[in-house]
């Protein structure tokens, strides 16, 4: 029999590179030679260890966590504990950190930050770093807050991305104050802002209605820095001018954009022009926003076309205009996507066009897009709106069918619209529907007992009378 090749530590890293399961991935690294020829009944078998390296260790562990195998992972992370041979990089355990913050378990990255030591690794500034992003994505601003007195204590020395990560954090937690005072501070200890520095501040005050400032902000990158404000800056402020009806200055911006052959202007800038002008009651400047696309060779995209339905949906009322939107994208296979249609649905809801929403509904499987719970509950809100009790309620079946909720303001609607109209059949079946997803509070029920209870009285009067007049 042929001797079988020995996978050498070397070549298990690029196996192990080449493996796109996570799970073969694993199977490989536990047990990279399987197939050796087993050693004579005589003699004990080897026991040399295999030699694996960091970065077959970094390997496993970066695909492990991507697919959130987490338990897996951990197992490998003991195992590299006990390997005192290899001596990791502290950008696998920012990894580590990374994926736990992802999947929104904050004490499970804090406790990969706090065995990072243990690992013969030292921490930095690198690792402080990823936890504190991974605690900002958990909404943990609290542990964010107080990691901040942890490496003022002088363990770590804040970098640019460190106060890039605490302004997003105040500013995420509505302390605008406290955003501007930590931009201060950084410049204070001589760090060097960056562009995502401005571009968070800037996003904050716009956020807070504070384009002076925001302004004010975008001048001195160019004055005192000499730091060109990038494509994300100024979409930033123009949506913020758009949010604010100034549209002639969002176009003097978009203007100022042109002139920077730097730049290169995107859809998104160009849909939340558009979206704005329809608002305007500009929309005759819409076409001429098309045409400069064109000419720059930027092709209208989904966000652009839904730009165009929602302006046609819900400030022109044009659902001709709408359709044929909707017909253009087909033509440039450009595919509508689900916000297109609840775009249209919801226009034709508002304007009492039940059925014409339900048509559309009807008619989103043959074109390709499923509808969403948000488009259930649009219709399910359209039908309660034009009192088609009956037409919800088969909606509403579906919904459950579906695991779907409606929204509780349009279950008390529906529920008191079928209590007056006294249906009870209607009644009971909703009740039991709402029931299966928990969509109905205590004052709904009290509604719909109470109604049964009172029509129940009602029909015993009358049997009563009945009664008496045969007698």
């Amino acid at each position: 029999m042929a001797k079988l090749t020995t996978i050498s530590p070397f070549r298990l890293t690029s196996l192990l590179r080449l493996e796109k399961d996570p799970s073969l991935a694993l199977t490989l690294f536990l047990n990279p030679n399987p197939n050796r020829n087993p050693a004579p009944p005589s003699r004990p078998p080897p026991t040399k260890p295999f030699r694996y390296t960091a970065r077959s260790y970094d390997l496993v562990v970066r695909k492990l966590g991507k697919a959130r195998m987490f338990p897996e992972m951990e197992s490998v992370l003991d195992r590299l504990l006990a390997d005192a041979r290899v001596v990791p990089d502290e950008a696998l355990f920012c990894g580590v950190i990374a994926f736990y913050g992802r999947a929104r378990m904050a004490t499970r990255a804090r406790r990969a930050f706090d065995r990072i030591p243990s690992f013969r690794c030292r921490r930095t500034v690198r690792s402080l770093n990823s936890l504190l992003h991974a605690l900002l994505q958990c909404g943990d601003l609290g542990a964010v807050r107080s990691l901040l007195v942890e490496f003022n204590a002088g363990e770590f020395a804040p970098d640019a991305c460190t106060y890039n990560i605490l302004i997003h954090a105040a500013a995420a937690s509505g302390s605008i104050g406290n955003a501007r005072d930590l931009f201060d501070e950084m410049r204070e200890r001589g760090i060097k802002p960056s562009v995502v520095t401005f571009g968070t501040l800037i996003t904050a005050l716009c956020d807070n209605s504070m384009l002076h400032d925001a302004f004010r902000l975008k001048e001195l990158m160019l004055e005192s820095y000499n730091m060109k404000p990038n494509v994300y800056v100024y979409t930033t402020l123009i949506k913020a001018l758009c949010k604010n009806t100034q549209m002639g200055l969002a176009l003097k911006l978009k203007e100022e954009m042109l002139l920077d052959k730097e730049l290169t202007l995107d859809s998104a800038v160009y849909s939340t022009l558009i979206r704005m002008l329809f608002r305007a009651g500009r929309k005759g400047e819409v076409v001429g926003i098309l045409e400069e696309m064109k000419g720059k060779g930027i092709e209208p995209d989904t966000v652009t076309y839904n730009a165009m339905l929602a302006g046609f949906c819900e400030d022109e009322k044009d659902f001709e205009a709408a359709f044929e939107v909707l017909n253009e994208m087909e033509r440039k296979k450009c595919r509508a996507d689900v916000v297109s249609y609840n775009t249209i649905i919801t226009g034709f809801c508002k304007q009492g066009r039940w059925r014409e929403a339900r048509e559309l509904f009807e008619d989103m499987p043959r074109r390709e897009c499923r509808p969403d719970v948000v488009t259930y509950r649009i219709l399910f809100e359209g039908m309660c709106g034009a009192e088609e009790f009956m037409e919800a309620g088969r909606v509403l079946d579906e919904m459950v069918f579906r695991g779907y909720a409606p929204r509780a303001e349009n279950v008390k609607t529906f529920v008191e619209g079928v209590v007056e109209k006294c249906d009870w059949v209607l009644v009971e079946s909703s009740l039991w529907r709402l029931s299966k997803v928990n969509a109905l509070d205590l004052s709904g029920w009290e509604k719909a007992i109470c109604g049964v209870l009172k029509d129940f009285q009602q029909f015993k009067l009358v049997e009563l009378v009945d009664s008496l007049s045969s007698d």
